[in-house]
This record gives structure tokens, sequence and C-alpha cells, in this order.
């Protein structure tokens, strides 16, 4: 989920494995995993599969690997290997699709939440504000809602909520008013017509601009927060003792909420009180004090690691 869609990475629409998607933080995600040969391991974002072969390589042949992925066109890329099991479904699902598969406990869990270049890089997805396409932002071509839908029907108030909060944009009320005041004398189905709709309310870098609108778009079309959320809940649950979890996040907000849940173990506000004794239910034990950040020579050969964070946490 990266801050800034100019930054997409080195892919390419062919949509192959090697420019499909540059695996971000790959040595340090593998290393923290801490991967037995005889484990099992979950891949909540196949996407290209850099992670999933990474992790493969590093498991014997009674190993397994189950991958996630909402995206349709990342099954193109999977290995021929008997010891990966993949779920074309949202991680959301994790628990679910664990029994449906008779899975009960995990050793690790790694979720890279950045979007994939070749996400970016196909104009009919609507994810990039370099190509024009449908107003779509997708990521699970299943589902109803598109960026178009919530342009048009969100209220001024919830286009300046979403725009403020997941796309940090400095004029977003200027910019929720004017989208509600002009978008009845647009059709609004392509990103040609969305941008050009919202030029006059433009400030700053127009490309940058544009990226924190798509970005905020993109966050609310797939609940990408919520998704998040559901998943650190259910990882207490289906991680075994000393098993590790691993997430890759590429935004301020995300970044958050996985500290966050790592450092209290729920969502949920807990009341402080003094006189009594509070009891600890944290069953995970923060790793990364701080979080890992992309080396120089990392960041110089894929620029969209630059806002990449790593954060692990270990069942306890």
């Amino acid at each position: 989920m990266s801050a800034a869609e100019n930054n997409p990475g080195s892919g390419s629409a062919s949509g192959k494995q090697g420019d499909y998607h540059v695996p971000v933080l790959l040595k340090e995600s593998i290393d923290a995993l801490m991967i037995k040969p005889d484990g099992i391991y979950v891949d909540c974002t196949f996407g290209g599969g850099g992670h999933s072969r990474a992790i493969l390589q590093a498991l014997g042949p009674s190993g397994k690997l189950v991958a996630f992925d909402q995206d349709a066109d990342a099954q193109q890329n999977l290995p021929d290997d008997e010891r990966i099991i993949f779920v074309p479904n949202n991680f959301r699902h994790l628990q679910r699709f664990l029994k449906l598969n008779r899975i009960g406990l995990v050793d690790g869990i790694l979720a890279d939440l950045g979007v994939s270049s070749f996400q970016f890089d196909v104009g009919d997805r609507g994810f990039s504000t370099r190509f024009d396409g449908p107003l779509d932002m997708r990521m699970d071509q299943r589902q109803e809602v598109t960026a178009a839908q919530v342009v048009k029907k969100f209220s001024e108030q919830q286009l300046h909520k979403l725009f403020e909060q997941y796309g940090e944009v400095t004029n977003s009320k200027t910019l929720a008013k004017h989208i509600v005041d002009h978008r009845g004398q647009s059709p609004l189905t392509t990103i040609a017509h969305f941008k050009t709709m919202l030029s006059p309310v433009v400030k700053g870098n127009p490309n940058k601009y544009f990226a924190q609108v798509f970005q905020a778009l993109r966050i609310e079309v797939n609940d990408e927060m919520g998704s998040l959320k559901e998943l650190l809940e259910q990882v207490p649950g289906v991680l075994s003792t000393g098993g590790r979890v691993a997430i890759i996040t590429f935004h301020s907000l995300e970044d958050r909420i996985v500290k966050n849940f790592f450092r209290k173990g729920t969502f949920n506000e807990v009341e402080e009180n003094p006189l009594l004794q509070q009891d600890d239910n944290n069953q995970l034990k923060i790793i990364t004090k701080k979080p890992i950040a992309a080396t120089n020579a990392e960041t110089g050969s894929n620029p969209r690691s630059r806002s990449a964070k790593l954060r692990v946490a270990e069942k306890i």
C-alpha cells in the first residue's frame, strides 16, 4: 500500500513473476520468520510470489505454505510445487480457510501490504494515475463496489473523512465539496473524467496530489484497514507458541495499526485502574522494537521500498 503511486517499483504490464512485483525486505522478512523445514507458513499476500518462493526454498519436503491472494491475476505466478495451498480470497478469512484445509496452528505468517507493480501498470484495473481506464480499483474483481461508485454515492462528509484519513490530502474538505457539487455533470466512469473534474482543486504537485487521492479511494474500495485489523485479530489464535508474524506496511496508518496491536494484543480499549492489578492477556511479544527499513542498496534498486516498514512479533 505504497504512500505514493509514482514509486510502484520496476513492474511491467506483462504480468510475469519476474516483473510482476519486486518483493520488498525479502531477506529481512524471511530471516524474521525463522523458518523450520517441517513447519507450516502463511503468505497472506502472494502477489508475484517472491516471498512465497523464498519460504518454499527454506522449507523441507514435509513443509507447507498456504498462500492467499484475492486478485485473480496472481494465480498465474503460482509455482508447480505440491507443498503450496493457494487460497483465492482476502487474508481477512485466514482462520476460516486454514480450518477448511484441516490446518490448526501455523509456525509463521507473512503479509506484504504493498500494491503490486503489475496492478499499477495495467490501466484497466484503475489503480494508476498514469493511464486512462475505468475508475475501478478493486483488488477482488468479484466484489461490487468500485471507486466510481464511492465517488458518486458517498456523502460530502464521508468523502472528506476518507480523503483526510486515508490519503492525507491537504484540502480534503474542499475536494469533497467540489466532487459533490460537480459529480452530476460528469459520467465519472474513467480516470480521465475524474482527473479532469478535480483539476480546479489540485494543490501542489499534481502527481503527488492524485496519488494521495487514488490511495484514499483504493483503501476505501478494498476496505484495507478493516481487512488488516481482522487479520491481526486472528493471528494469536492460529500461531503456534514460538511462531512469528511479520507485517510489511507502506503507510503510517497501517504501521500504527500493526504497532498498536503487537503492543496490546487487542483493538479494544482497556480501562486502566491504578487500584486493580491489570492482567496482561497479550499473547504476542514484540521482536522489532523499531520497524526494520530497507537498506540503501534496496531503495536504490527498488524505489517503492523507501516507505516500507517491517514489524515482527512472536507468539508466547
